[in-house]
């Protein structure tokens, strides 16, 4: 039996930020993805908050070359194996349960749980999960916080989601311990709304440009 876990490094790393994106209309879900991946945003992370999510993660993934798309708000093996079926390529959780973990090594799907404390992350270290979400960033203790771990585990790695946006996500990426942050700002409800596809590519551009750590 193969495990992904440690295979999120390259998703992780094709671009500083990964969108975390909720489709209310499944007809939105691969205008908004091209356009994201138009801007040099190629992971995408589409939330499974709303009824079509399933299905845009599903359209995505066999209709936008260069798009790695994966599920988040990830709480179930029987999401889990849902977003495997629809072709999702990875799936971000809040937290961690061993039923999920379990769900992840029996279908190969890369995952990146979140962990917001030293145990939580020594016990997903434990398990040989060495990339993690810190969640929710900001109220966890933010830049500070992170930076703070960082000497104690070195080993885990993160993808601060919960508060990032365009006035702290470089601080993120400069700490050592951080490959990419997620945020919702490079799709606005306003912009999607309006099927404004262009200021999304823009806004994607700008962050894509944000100096990740190497």
């Amino acid at each position: 039996m193969t495990v992904s876990f440690n295979q999120m490094e390259p998703i992780m790393t094709a671009a500083p930020v990964i969108p975390v994106i909720t489709i209310d209309h499944v007809e939105d879900a691969v205008p908004l993805a091209q356009a994201l991946v138009r801007g040099g945003l190629v992971t995408l992370e589409i939330t499974l908050r709303t009824d079509c999510a399933m299905t845009a993660i599903a359209e995505i993934a066999a209709n936008v070359p260069g798009a790695i798309v994966g599920a988040g708000t990830v709480l179930t093996p029987w999401a889990l194996e849902e977003v495997a079926a629809a072709g999702g390529s990875f799936c971000v959780s809040p937290g961690s349960t061993q039923s999920l973990l379990s769900a992840a090594k029996d279908h190969d799907m890369k995952l990146l749980p979140g962990a917001a404390t030293p145990t939580e992350v020594m016990n997903l270290l434990d398990q040989d999960l060495t990339y993690m979400k810190f969640f929710p960033a900001e109220a966890a203790g933010g830049i500070s916080y992170l930076k703070s771990m960082s000497a104690p585990i070195p080993q885990a790695r993160f993808c601060p989601t919960g508060g990032v946006k365009p006035t702290n996500a470089a601080d993120y990426l400069a700490l050592p311990n951080v490959l990419c942050v997620g945020g919702t700002w490079v799709c606005p409800k306003d912009a999607v709304a309006a099927k404004d596809w262009d200021r999304i590519e823009a806004l994607a551009r700008k962050a894509s440009t944000l100096n990740a750590h190497n």
